[in-house]
């Protein structure tokens, strides 16, 4: 998950648990898939509804929102925090068993909570229990970044209020926080770097892997950023 000034040795580890760590990204993609929207949504109309064949399509909290209800909403959005938040304390305490006796051990643990992080939004989106559709990762991300660094959730956070409170469109202040992800990651962890004595690599690949889930999240908004630019994007508002 990541070489440090002694490459040889980390990487022998991984050898030598490759199996362990492949479990545990197969896991993460398999609570990701455990699509709450789609879930909630088929119990509140007793299945004869899809969230994906409502609204915008999307099988995410905001769909549910305006397509469903509030109280469905809660319950999305809680339980695709959590499920994040399952996956990535997982990566973390395979990581810390992979990697132990490591000088870079805690940095390791960061990259293995990120990784499984991403294999989590990646189930969450292409889920192989609803036939590979599903929503668009936002609140999946948000878990991740509370276990793996709880600075960036805050500075996610208060960025995704500050940009809703002024333009009440969530695809706008999700794709605004996608964006600043790798930077507020790359200020953090270089304050690690020089502060902590953390490997250079921990910067490299935590902002790495933070880029690569914002890019993500930027693609899978691909329809909204249209409707932006069009000013066709709806505010947001909920079905009673």
């Amino acid at each position: 998950m990541i070489l440090d000034a002694q490459p040889i040795s980390n990487m022998q580890m991984l050898l030598n648990n490759w199996f362990i760590a492949l479990l545990a990204f197969l896991v993460a993609y398999l609570l990701g898939s455990i699509n709450t929207a789609v879930i909630v949504t088929r119990v509140v109309t007793k299945g004869k509804e899809d969230i994906r064949n409502m609204g915008s399509g999307n099988a995410g909290f905001t769909n549910v929102l305006r397509s469903v209800g509030k109280v469905p909403a809660i319950f999305t959005i809680v339980f695709d925090f959590l499920k994040s938040v399952i996956a990535v304390i997982i990566g973390g305490v395979v990581s810390a068993y992979i990697f132990n006796g490591s000088p870079d051990v805690n940095g390791i643990i960061v990259i293995g909570k990120y990784l499984c992080g991403f294999f989590c939004i990646l189930g969450h989106s292409y889920p192989i229990f609803f036939k590979f559709k599903g929503g668009k990762g936002i609140v999946t991300a948000a878990g991740m970044m509370l276990v793996a660094d709880w600075r960036v959730f805050v500075m996610i956070l208060s960025t995704f209020l500050i940009v809703f409170i002024f333009s009440k469109i969530i695809s706008l202040a999700s794709i605004t926080c996608a964006c600043l992800f790798p930077v507020y990651t790359l200020i953090l962890t270089l304050i690690d770097y020089f502060n902590f004595g953390y490997s250079i690599y921990y910067v490299i690949l935590c902002t790495a892997a933070a880029f690569m889930i914002g890019l993500f999240v930027v693609i899978k908004h691909s329809d909204n950023i249209k409707r932006l630019r069009a000013g066709e994007e709806k505010k947001i508002t909920a079905k009673k």
